[in-house]
């Protein structure tokens, strides 16, 4: 990559910018952090600053050359969008609110100052931030409870066909182990239904899609160029497998521990195995994501012979410098007044 010349009299300017989104997001990025530890439902949030930052630095040159004419207008109105529904959700305790504001925030700044192409350019590492924001309580029990019974339907489909007896009730099993008087209860949590690798897997189906494209310098110059490209298609598909797999997954594990249960009873749900189950889940998940990708390379394929277009050369326009600096102090000002007020 070739690095550009370090001008030591513009490294103030992202450093206001990004003193200036901590003031007003403080709140919400430490709020989010806390969440990534603790909640194993976005632990995978954890390392998204990390792919973003690398796929930043893989893209640094592309970006760079695609920087045009910043939307002033457009861009304003983003920012100014994100503050009130940063506003909004400080007010009325919407963390998803406060949090998706940050991704407006950022999306406005970047056509602020460099335009929509940049933007379009950055596309991966924005769904990928927002894929790490915790969705609503409310909408993540919907989602969670049909997954568990999913998972159940399932999971007792596949301990019959080991001819163990067992009874489903809702998300909660009923075995009876072998020999035994007392019926084991197990029930299919929101870990064992799906949801937790669902959140995981649509991640790593993005980061999966985006590493094993085929990125053309010269493609994509307009803004539904996307469509026509399989590869887009591929990580759409991927991400959208992830949902079959999850439950599949999370289902084969329950089976197993519902088999397991009935040869040896309660020990089979309190041992390490049953623990370490989940890691087996992942990597399981994981080995079917690489298979369908592996699938849809192998049988998609490409017209060689469609020549590709010519890069589109960048016009020559003036010293932009005087206009970006009005623009830096009015962005300043609209974030330093904003955080006042909103914190």
């Amino acid at each position: 990559m070739n690095s550009p010349e370090l001008n030591p009299k513009n490294l103030w300017k992202p450093f206001f910018i990004a003193a200036a989104l901590a003031f007003v997001y403080a709140t919400v990025i430490a709020k989010l952090g806390v969440d990534w530890w603790t909640d194993e439902n976005y632990s995978h949030g954890l390392l998204v600053p990390f792919v973003i930052g690398y796929i930043i630095y893989l893209e640094y040159d592309r970006l760079k050359n695609a920087a045009g004419k910043p939307l002033l207008g457009f861009g304003f109105a983003l920012i100014t969008f994100a503050l009130l529904m940063l506003l909004g959700g400080t007010l009325g305790a919407e963390l998803f609110a406060q949090r998706i504001s940050l991704v407006v925030m950022l999306a406005g700044i970047v056509v602020y100052f460099f335009g929509a192409t940049v933007l379009r350019l950055l596309v991966v590492p924005f769904v990928l931030l927002l894929l790490a924001i915790p969705i609503p309580q409310i909408v993540f029990n919907k989602i969670a409870f049909p997954l568990q019974i999913y998972a159940s339907r399932m999971a007792v489909w596949g301990i019959r066909l080991f001819e163990v007896p067992s009874v489903r009730k809702g998300n909660v099993i009923e075995i009876l182990p072998n020999g035994a008087t007392q019926i084991i209860a197990l029930e299919v949590v929101e870990a064992c239904s799906g949801i937790r690798s669902l959140m995981t897997l649509v991640t790593l189906a993005l980061v999966l899609a985006y590493f094993t494209s085929e990125r053309n310098k010269n493609a994509e110059n307009r803004p539904f160029d996307f469509l026509r490209n399989f590869d887009f298609w591929r990580a759409i598909i991927l991400m959208l497998s992830a949902i079959p797999i999850a439950i599949f997954t999370n289902a084969a594990r329950v089976t197993a521990t519902g088999v397991l249960t009935y040869y040896y009873g309660r020990r089979a749900t309190e041992s390490a195995l049953h623990d370490a189950s989940g890691w087996l889940v992942y990597v399981a998940a994981l080995g079917l994501l690489l298979s369908l990708n592996f699938i849809l390379k192998k049988f998609h394929r490409r017209d060689t012979e469609t020549p590709e277009r010519e890069e589109i050369q960048r016009p020559k326009t003036e010293d932009r410098r005087p206009q970006i600096k009005n623009q830096l102090y009015a962005l300043l000002a609209v974030l330093v007044i904003g955080g006042v007020f909103i914190n």
